[in-house]
Parts: structure tokens; sequence; C-alpha cells
């Protein structure tokens, strides 16, 4: 009895290494790997900006480009025409209010390109900084968000980019280029019409690029699996599916 007790422990052992094996082999095999798709995310946004940020709803537009994705992002916006955040912050606005609501995830300030240094710079780091600690209470990050200068200013845009680098670097925050991917994008098609008529406030397409940007940034999903459709102010856009490719 020993020995048989012995042969089948020693048979056991055997079945159970191999259905190991398979299970190592089955899980390593790269020519079975099976790609698991990203898990939804689901966040509370609010942004506090002026007509950059209201032009097109680039809030609800984000929010339409998250569901293509099968995400969801609940948005709010504290905004007014030219106001920065020093507007905002004294009173201008109830943004304060809003932020103590509590329940967000990422705050995004904007203000205008802020793209001749000095005391406007300043004002920018400065009143990031101030936003920030009231965000942080909250228990929300910090987002900047790039905007991009006027037309006729494009050689501001490392000025815009270097003032928002630095204030979301102060306040501990995100830094969301959106002003850079408008760029990057006429690299390839120098041709896309990503200003709106006044050659300062965003096309419904600069608009959807800018909310790209901000999208991926925030919900670390690849804009390059989304499906090919464009959307400005929550709506579905008549873009050309090689033309959202190359946004």
């Amino acid at each position: 009895m020993p020995g048989r007790e012995a042969i089948l422990f020693s048979m056991v052992q055997a079945m159970l290494l191999a259905i190991v094996i398979a299970l190592l082999g089955a899980r390593c095999s790269t020519s079975h790997a099976v790609v698991e798709p990203p898990l939804p995310v689901a966040h509370r946004v609010l942004f506090i900006g002026n007509s950059l940020t209201a032009t097109n709803n680039l809030p609800a537009t984000i929010a339409a480009i998250a569901r293509s994705g099968g995400d969801s992002i609940s948005v709010k916006a504290v905004v007014g025409p030219g106001l920065a955040l020093i507007d905002h912050y004294n009173g201008a606005t109830d943004a304060l209010a809003v932020i103590r609501e509590g329940g967000w995830d990422y705050v995004v300030l904007q203000q205008g390109p802020t793209s001749t240094g000095g005391v406007c710079q300043d004002s920018l780091i400065l009143w990031s900084t101030m936003f920030a600690s009231r965000i942080e209470a909250v228990g929300a990050t910090t987002a900047l968000f790039m905007v991009w200068p006027a037309r006729d200013r494009l050689a501001y845009f490392d000025a815009v980019r270097t003032a928002y680098q630095l204030a979301a670097s102060a306040a501990h925050g995100v830094f969301l280029p959106a002003g850079e991917a408008w760029r990057a994008a006429w690299v390839t098609d120098s041709g896309l019409p990503l200003y709106g008529p006044d050659d300062f406030h965003p096309s419904p397409m600069g608009t959807f690029l800018a909310s790209l940007e901000i999208y991926e940034r925030l919900s670390g999903r690849d804009v390059r699996t989304l499906p090919p459709v464009a959307f400005a102010n929550g709506v579905r856009l008549a873009v050309p599916a090689d033309k959202v490719r190359v946004l």
C-alpha cells in the first residue's frame, strides 16, 4: 500500500505540474495574447476661465469625447469674458464657492495667453498658487490649461507655454498643453482651421483639438484609440475621419 500511495502521489504531482505549465504557456504565448480593453474612467472636472474656455463649450466637448471612448466625465464651468484668475479669485464670479462644493477630481484654470512675461506671467503664477491651496483643500488636483496667442502673435507661442508651465509647476498641478497641440497639428497640416473668425478664439475644430489634449492628460487614455469622430459644443462635427486622425 505505501508503494501504491507513493505512485498515486507522484501521478497527482505530475498532473498538477502539467496544468501549471499549460496555464503559464497560455498566459505567456505571444501568438494568443489577449489585450485587455482600457478600464473606463469617471472624473468630475471644474473649469475656471474666460471666453477661450466658453467658446464652443470646451467642457461639454470634453464630456462628449469621453462618452465616445466609454468614459464618463462630469463637467462644470465658471467662466466670464475677459476674466483673469485674479478676477475669479477676488469675486468677479463664484469660483471659490463652487470649488468649496467639493467632489472635484480636477480644477482646470485658464486665463489669456499671458505671452508678455513680466507682471502678467507673475500674476498667472501667483493666482494659480492661490487657487491651488483652495483646490487641494477639497482633495482635488489643479490643472493649467495652456491656450494660444492670437494669429498675429504666433511668435509668442513659446512664451505662452513657458508661462503656463511655470504656473503648473508652482501650483504642483498638471500642465495641459492644448496650445502646443495646435502648433503640433499645424506641422502636419498647416491649413487646419483652428482659429475662429476673430483670429483669436478657437474654431469648433480648434476647441475639439484642445479638448482632445485635455481629455488625454486628465484621463490617461490614448486619444488615438478613440473613434474618428469630432465634437464641439458637445455635438458631433462634420469632419472627415482622416482629418480627425490628424488631430
